[in-house]
């Protein structure tokens, strides 16, 4: 079960073999954000307290298409396969 400050790996789409940690979850929407992946541009107008602009951020992932990942899982079972 994927929680947030997972670690994941994007199994499809435009980040494909990319990493990173879960951000936010949306369980109703089987969704996630991923720090640093899927990476979309929001365009914010300006009001009094804010400056407009173009602002990049995370956008949601389907939950399909991630997988956990740990590095030293992974690299223990590689050299208990090698002995």
């Amino acid at each position: 079960m994927i929680k947030k400050g997972n670690k994941v790996k994007i199994l499809t789409g435009k980040d494909k073999n990319k990493e990173g940690e879960v951000i936010e979850i949306d369980r109703r929407n089987n969704r996630a954000k991923v720090k640093g992946v899927n990476i979309v541009k929001k365009h914010v107008k300006t009001t009094k307290e804010k400056k407009g602009g173009i602002i990049s951020k995370e956008n949601f992932v389907n939950i399909s298409n991630l997988s956990l990942f740990e590095k030293s899982k992974s690299k223990s079972k590689s050299k208990e396969i090698k002995k």
